[in-house]
């Protein structure tokens, strides 16, 4: 009898219940605290939710400076996941303490690589982890000419290690496994869908505000953590699913490393996550240093950025506002991610809802596992197949501690 069940033992923090009660205004600066790696992603789902709720649009100029914002998050991420958690994995070493001996090269590369991001959410939000700046409607102040010049300088000089990372990743082999399932992200018709677009579940889409309909959340009886289902059946999100879905949307230059890589749409090897992370790395390069030559050549306008008409703390709670619900959702590094808030007449939320992508992934993380081990046993060591379920644990980018230390498996 082989029994597989992905057991999540921390507590909930209920970080959906801190948020009743609290005025809309101030969710962002909540929420961004439930990952400090997917910060920004957080902070940026839920300030659409509440524009949605509000009826607040936004300038196309705040747009194009959060969609940089979201780009830099997810090359933060994409880089610390490639480097620091499973190249070690396909050297053969523990962690990558060891390969500061013996490949000092490449981890002050991947050091430099995660530099420049960190800098981005530095000149964007005022730090990168947490940001401060963006808020409901545009931002409190406009990142530095001088710190957006820079910011250029160093993603036009990353493009040297982007291009020495895939080398260096095209020599990894990664674990052979094949599992076709249901891939779910956002989509748009003239992008490679990050910040904004419909769902789509291999190939029929959905509006955002219907998510409630797509897919079902329930907690198994061994778990604390939601499982979620479309159709009855576990689903992916995350770079695998982006790329499955939105493969024709991407820069010329990312379809180039995914040819070098020999990646091709669709892929059904979770495995190979990690790989397409680094094509959408070299995306998210390229579209970002174009939005800045954009950015440094017209220049940005005060008045269409910097957000003047908040409501001061002492009339919190006393202007009208509709009753409504709104929804946002953004592409965060590990998938989709949903925020939705219901407020009173005086903004303040009365109900509040967000779905994270790692908890999405878990119901299909299992089916995964349920399918390689038959696979696995008889054919690879005790030791090997524990590190053959790690690595696929790990493939999908789960929270940190669940990457480093994931997986009891019980031989009898």
């Amino acid at each position: 009898l082989t029994i597989c069940e992905f057991q999540v033992i921390e507590s909930p923090r209920f970080f959906e219940s801190m948020l009743v009660g609290r005025s809309i205004w101030e969710a962002q600066h909540l929420t961004s605290r439930i990952c400090g790696i997917c910060a920004c992603g957080h902070t940026l789902v839920s300030i659409k939710a509440a524009e949605d709720a509000l009826g607040v649009k936004p300038s196309d100029e705040v747009v194009i400076l959060r969609k940089l914002l979201l780009n830099a998050e997810i090359l933060d991420s994409h880089i610390l996941h490639i480097y620091f958690l499973v190249a070690p994995d396909l050297l053969g070493v523990k962690s990558i303490m060891p390969l500061i001996k013996t490949h000092r090269p490449v981890i002050e590369m991947a050091l430099r690589m995660k530099r420049m991001s960190d800098y981005g959410g530095e000149v964007l939000a005022g730090r990168h982890i947490h940001p401060i700046s963006y808020v409901i409607g545009g931002l409190t102040q406009l990142p530095s000419h001088e710190g957006l010049e820079k910011l250029y300088s160093l993603m036009l000089e990353s493009r040297k290690d982007g291009e020495e990372t895939v080398k260096i990743i095209k020599r990894l082999k990664f674990p052979e496994f094949q599992r076709p399932t249901q891939y779910m992200s956002l989509t748009c018709d003239d992008e490679y869908a990050l910040y904004d677009g419909d769902l789509v579940v291999n190939g029929v889409k959905s509006k955002v505000a219907d998510y409630r309909r797509l897919f079902i959340e329930s907690v198994p009886d061994y778990s604390k953590a939601k499982i979620s289902k479309i159709n009855g059946n576990s689903y992916a999100v995350g770079a695998l699913s982006r790329f499955n879905n939105n493969f024709d949307k991407l820069h010329k230059k990312a379809k180039a490393a995914a040819k070098e890589l020999g990646l091709k749409a669709p892929c059904h090897n979770p495995y190979l996550n990690t790989a397409i992370q680094l094509v959408e790395w070299v995306h998210c390069l390229e579209e970002s240093i174009t939005m800045l030559e954009k950015i440094l050549k017209d220049g940005l306008d005060e008045k269409k950025v910097v957000v003047s008409s908040w409501p001061k703390r002492s009339e919190v709670g006393k202007i009208k506002y509709k009753v409504n619900t709104g929804r946002g959702c953004v592409e965060a590094p590990r998938g989709s991610l949903f925020h939705e808030y219901t407020i009173d007449d005086s903004a303040h939320i009365t109900a509040a809802n967000c779905v994270i992508p790692t908890n999405q992934n878990m119901g299909n993380l299992e089916d995964d596992m349920r399918k390689i081990v038959p696979e696995l046993l008889g054919k690879k060591t005790q030791e090997e197949i524990t590190l053959d379920l790690e690595m696929l644990a790990r493939a999908y980018d789960p929270c940190i501690s669940c990457a480093t230390h994931i997986l009891d498996v019980s031989f009898v």
